[in-house]
């Protein structure tokens, strides 16, 4: 597959020229590189020349067709570029910059969320790589409400997860109702737990990671975990009220039935939450949310506030994102890479 796009394209873009190269999904599963015309931003709007694109769990709703949306589609929302061009009514943001795009793709400012001062879940967002093309391509057009400002020391590769799977992990685990010293379990060392259980332990946390196999074991201490749990051999709930029961759960494995059985192991006033999507749904006993008023909640990402405070603890705890790197024109094979959970653990495309 990636030989046949390869053949249909120049080998690189040079800036300046009119069109850029971006690979898209022009029907569910079908995949195509292409020329692009290069375009200048509209009202509110900044060009960026893509360096990187994280590959994330989440470009299946573009690839499979999952939302209600356009094709063709470019995909990717863990962008890492440098503007190049502003649109009219753009402050704050300078022509070189290196800045980021996350999955929201910019909010509007005037809905009754925006006006609470909610921007997560503005009324009118789009969504990155889904409503609009994304980052795997050479250029990209982003809306400046929506952008991350990289620090300089943050390589474009180790940044690109960090505006999606870093800033989800990370905003969950500082909203959270714990503070240092507290129990917080992460469920799920993969490409959201294997950062969640870095920035537990450097938020000052007692980190249980728990997981499947013993082998996972070495991989937990290596990120900082405290304990290790395996779920294959271990009642999780009795695990973690040994523990002393965890003020939080992050569940960041997309598994409804085992996000279910993290209750039991939460403390009195304890939460549990979700930020894994499961195919299968969450199975609760109305009875272990009563009797010790726990509860269990989503999360979703974060707004670009927060997306640049994940870039800077990352920068000051030295958290940093498992990668592996394949070439713009292998994003099929990056993507199906992904799908498999064969990564080790976040799979980002360079330009």
């Amino acid at each position: 597959m990636t030989e046949a796009l390869q053949d249909t394209m120049r080998p690189v873009m040079v800036p300046g020229t009119t069109t850029y190269r971006a690979v898209q999904v022009v029907s569910p599963g079908q995949w195509e590189l292409t020329a692009k015309p290069v375009v200048e931003p509209p009202f509110g709007h900044v060009r960026l020349r893509v360096e990187a694109c994280g590959v994330c769990h989440s470009d299946a709703a573009t690839v499979d067709g999952a939302f209600p949306m356009a094709w063709p589609r470019v995909p990717g929302h863990e962008v890492v570029g440098r503007i190049d061009a502003l649109g009219e009514h753009v402050e704050g943001w300078t022509v070189g910059q290196r800045v980021g795009v996350g999955f929201l793709g910019g909010h509007c400012g005037h809905c009754g969320s925006c006006r609470a001062g909610d921007f997560v879940h503005c009324q009118y967002q789009g969504y990155t790589g889904i409503h609009t093309d994304g980052g795997y391509a050479e250029v990209m057009i982003a809306k400046a409400s929506g952008l991350m400002a990289i620090p300089e020391a943050l390589p474009a590769v180790e940044a690109a997860p960090l505006l999606c799977a870093g800033l989800t992990t990370f905003s969950a685990l500082r909203n959270a109702p714990a503070k240092a010293g507290d129990l917080v379990a992460v469920l799920g060392i993969g490409g959201l737990g294997h950062l969640a259980v870095q920035y537990a332990r450097h938020m000052g946390f007692e980190v249980a990671a728990i997981g499947r196999g013993a082998e996972g074991a070495a991989l937990a201490q290596q990120l900082g975990a405290h304990h290790y749990i395996d779920n294959a051999t271990t009642d999780v709930g009795q695990a973690l009220q040994a523990l002393g029961g965890a003020a939080v759960v992050v569940a960041t494995a997309p598994a409804g039935k085992a996000t279910s059985a993290l209750v039991s192991g939460v403390r009195p006033r304890g939460h549990v939450i979700a930020i894994g999507v499961a195919p299968d749904p969450l199975e609760l006993s109305s009875e272990a949310l009563i009797f010790g008023s726990r509860s269990i909640d989503g999360a979703l990402t974060g707004d670009p506030a927060t997306g640049d405070a994940t870039l800077q603890f990352s920068v000051l705890a030295g958290v940093r994102p498992m990668i592996e790197t394949m070439a713009l024109t292998q994003a099929p094979e990056a993507y199906a890479h992904m799908l498999s959970g064969k990564a080790r653990f976040r799979v980002v495309l360079t330009m």
